[in-house]
C-alpha cells in the first residue's frame, strides 16, 4: 500500500507566518510532477508542532481535492498525548486521507507497553491505515523492534517509518516484523534500507530532488544497486546539509532559493545560519538544482 519515495513535505508560509496556499498547491504539483509516491501532511518537516487544528485540516483538505487520487495523502496525527492523538486520528481519517502517521509521544518518555497500548488506542479510533514513526532523536523514546513486532498485529497498523539510520536495525524489524511495510526516515541510508528490504523512504530531500529520490528509490527495489547508488551519490551531500540546523530550516532554505516557496518559517525556528549557507549551497550544486 506504501512504498516508493514519499516526502516529509514542508508546509509553505508567508513572512507573517501564515500558510501561503499558493505555494502550496505549487508544491504539491512539483511532486505530481516529478514521481513523488505521496505526501505527508503535517509530518515533523511541515511543522507540525506549530500548526493549528484548523490549519492541518485545510491543509489537508486542499492537498486531497488537488491531488484527487494521483498520489497518496498521508496526514501527520501523532501528538504527546494519546486522549489527543485518538481524537485527532477521527477527524483526519474522516477527511479521507490514505493514511495517518502517528510518531511516538515526544517529551513523555513512556515504556514500551505505553507505546503499545498508545498506538493500538489510535488504531481503534482510526478508519485509515496507520503508519508508525519512530524517530528518538527528536521524541526522547525509541520504539524497539520487539515492540514493532508486537504492534504489527494489531488491526490498521500497516507501517513503519524508522528513522534509526541503521542498517542491522533495519533488518532486525524486516525479520521481526515482515509483515508490516517499512518505510526508511533517513536519507543518508534509505538506499541501504530499500536494498536490504524496506519498501521505500520517507523523505526530506525529496522535497528539493523528488525525480532524483524517485528515481533513486526505484531502481533499489528492483534491485539495481549500481543505479541507485549513482543516482545517490549526487544527493549524498543534501542528506547530509539539509540536517546542518534543525529540520525544516535547511529544506526551506534550499525551497526558496528554487523559488518554489517564499521564507516563511514558525518561532521557535529561525532562518538558516550565515556560517551553514555556503555549504547547503555546494550540496545543492552537487544535485544540480542550482542551474
Amino acid at each position: 500500500m506504501f512504498s516508493g519515495s514519499l516526502v516529509a513535505i514542508v508546509t509553505p508560509m508567508l513572512a507573517s507566518g501564515e500558510i501561503d496556499r499558493a505555494a502550496w498547491l505549487r508544491l504539491l504539483d512539483f511532486h505530481l510532477d516529478n514521481g513523488t509516491a505521496g505526501v505527508i501532511v503535517g509530518g515533523t518537516t511541515g511543522e507540525s508542532a506549530t500548526l493549528l487544528e484548523a490549519e492541518l485540516r485545510e491543509l489537508t483538505t486542499t492537498a486531497l481535492e488537488h491531488v484527487a487520487g494521483r498520489m497518496k495523502v498521508i496526514a501527520g496525527a501523532g501528538t504527546s498525548s494519546t486522549a489527543e492523538s485518538v481524537a485527532r486520528a477521527r477527524w483526519l481519517s474522516a477527511l479521507g486521507v490514505d493514511g495517518l502517521l502517528v510518531v511516538t509521544p515526544a517529551y513523555v518518555k513512556p515504556t514500551q507497553e505505553g507505546l503499545i497500548r498508545h498506538f493500538t488506542a489510535v488504531a481503534a479510533a482510526s478508519s485509515v491505515p496507520i503508519l508508525l514513526y519512530n524517530v528518538p532523536g527528536r521524541t526522547a523514546v525509541d520504539l524497539l523492534p520487539p515492540t514493532v513486532a508486537r504492534l504489527a498485529t494489531v488491526p490498521n497498523i500497516v507501517a513503519l517509518k524508522e528513522a534509526v539510520g541503521d542498517i542491522e536495525r533495519v533488518r532486525e524489524l524486516l525479520r521481526l516484523a515482515p509483515g508490516i511495510a517499512l518505510l526508511s526516515g533517513d536519507d543518508a541510508t534509505c538506499r541501504e534500507a530499500v536494498l536490504a528490504g524496506a519498501k521505500g523512504v520517507i523523505s526530506v530531500t525529496a522535497n528539493v530532488a523528488p525525480r532524483e529520490m524517485a528515481d533513486m528509490i526505484a531502481a533499489a527495489l528492483e534491485g539495481d544497486a549500481t543505479r541507485a547508488g549513482r543516482i545517490d551519490a549526487r544527493l549524498a551531500g543534501l542528506h547530509e546539509n539539509l540536517f546542518v540546523e534543525a529540520n525544516p530550516i535547511p529544506v526551506k532554505w534550499v525551497l526558496e532559493r528554487m523559488g518554489l516557496i517564499g521564507a516563511g518559517l514558525r518561532l521557535p525556528l529561525t532562518p538558516l545560519s550565515n556560517r551553514f549557507q555556503s555549504r547547503v549551497l555546494a550540496a545543492m550544486e552537487r544535485a544540480g538544482l542550482t542551474g
